[in-house]
């Protein structure tokens, strides 16, 4: 047997690589009209991101133990790395930890630090491990390296969602006057915090790029273009980061999905990236 890594629907892995790592998923919830719906698994409205009263909530203990129960047992007891979104963005990483506590050592819980394919990157990196036959204690060192190595960045088209989120950390100060702005955003330290300020959308997402290109260098990394309903903004990113970047390869072009779409709002555009290591 080997190792089983786990992580949150956040992630965003599309559902080949999950299938081909063996990677088991925990669904995040998205609150609707009432209605409790599981991301990635209940369908949700064509119009979400229109609605105000959408709200978010991470998997609670008991949906985590059961998901790691069951991983357990199918890696004969070799045991589990759940990887899961930022404690800085979510409640999941508490509740992931609270429940791991009932298999002792057996689950190790790590924090990506990050959101979307920063968190999918890093519970790659523990999925290569383990199909090497690493042990669990190897298995967690490697996702736990892979962590520094993610770098995320996002442009948003409107404030609304972000004002009402409260998950924006340190640019929270500006955001009550700014006018015309589209904020470029990254994640550092587990938080969103604002890289830049750019009066258009498409300036916003010259200086993402730009932001990219400096980060990667000469070096390789594996690329994601992320976005929320904007396929062809994400297209287009995606064609110029190939081009400027051609030792990487072409990037994975996925949806950042309800729970992070409601708080980034529609049009957002991300680009995730992780270093080689």
């Amino acid at each position: 047997m080997a190792v089983v890594v786990v992580t949150d629907s956040s992630a965003r892995l599309p559902a080949d690589l999950l299938a081909e790592w063996g990677i088991r998923v925990v669904a995040l919830h998205v609150l609707v009209d009432g209605r409790d719906l599981r991301d990635g698994v209940d369908e949700v409205p064509a119009d979400l991101y229109q609605r105000p009263q959408v709200s978010t909530a991470g998997a609670s203990p008991a949906e985590l133990a059961a998901v790691y129960r069951a991983a357990l047992v199918d890696s004969g007891g070799d045991g589990v790395v759940a990887v899961h979104i930022s404690t800085a963005l979510s409640s999941t990483l508490g509740a992931a930890e609270y429940a791991a506590r009932e298999f002792g050592t057996a689950v190790r819980v790590i924090d990506s630090g990050s959101a979307g394919m920063g968190i999918g990157f890093v519970a790659l990196a523990a999925a290569r491990a383990a199909r090497r036959g690493a042990a669990l204690d190897a298995v967690a060192a490697q996702a736990a390296a892979a962590v520094p190595r993610v770098h995320a960045f996002i442009v948003v088209q409107r404030l609304e969602n972000l004002r009402r989120s409260g998950r924006i950390g340190a640019a929270a100060s500006w955001l009550g006057t700014a006018l015309a702005v589209k904020p470029l955003l990254r994640i550092e330290d587990g938080a969103l915090v604002l890289s830049a300020r750019v009066r258009t959308t498409s300036k916003a997402t010259a200086a993402m790029i730009e932001q990219v290109l400096e980060v990667v260098g000469e070096r390789r990394a594996a690329l994601a273009v992320q976005h929320v309903d904007n396929p062809a903004g994400a297209a287009e990113v995606a064609a110029t980061l190939a081009s400027a970047l051609p030792a990487c390869g072409p990037p994975l072009v996925t949806d950042l999905g309800p729970v992070l779409g409601v708080h980034l709002g529609p049009g957002a555009l991300g680009v995730v990236l992780e270093l080689a290591g």
